[in-house]
């Protein structure tokens, strides 16, 4: 079970708020003051990746956010419902090359600030799984 849920709507006034929101609990759950603004971005990129993907593909659901402190770590979850979306790319065969361009940059920024990040897709939709270790108080 997650430590925090958020569930915002496809627009991306709301990404501002995920991201105080994950830099907030990742405080509280140990890890290193040097990486949150690493989270900050990071959790920026991911869901304004999620939102371009919902308005794009003309989605209704909300972006969902899961935030969960573990043992030793701390992890982070954003998801989409736009199925076929690991690689970045449109369901829609790269008809908007552009939007396709802007999801593969931000998968690569989110890349080079997270070490364990996990890219996953499906019928349902996709995955960015991303974590950080904590240090003990």
């Amino acid at each position: 079970m997650p430590t925090v849920e958020l569930l915002f709507s496809a627009q991306p006034e709301h990404v501002r708020t995920a991201r105080l929101v994950a830099a907030a609990v990742a405080r509280r759950a140990g890890v290193d003051e040097a990486a949150l603004d690493e989270v900050r971005l990071a959790v920026g990129e991911a869901c304004s990746r999620a939102v371009g993907l919902h308005r794009n593909n003309g989605v209704e659901q909300p972006v969902r956010v899961l935030l969960n402190e573990e043992e030793k770590k701390f992890s982070i979850e954003v998801a989409d419902e736009v199925p076929g979306t690991a690689s970045g790319s449109s369901p829609d065969d790269g008809e908007d090359s552009a939007a396709d361009d802007e999801g593969e940059m931000g998968l690569a920024v989110i890349s080079g600030l997270v070490d364990d990040v996990e890219v996953l897709g499906g019928e349902n939709g996709g995955v960015i799984r991303m974590s950080w270790p904590t240090v003990a108080p």
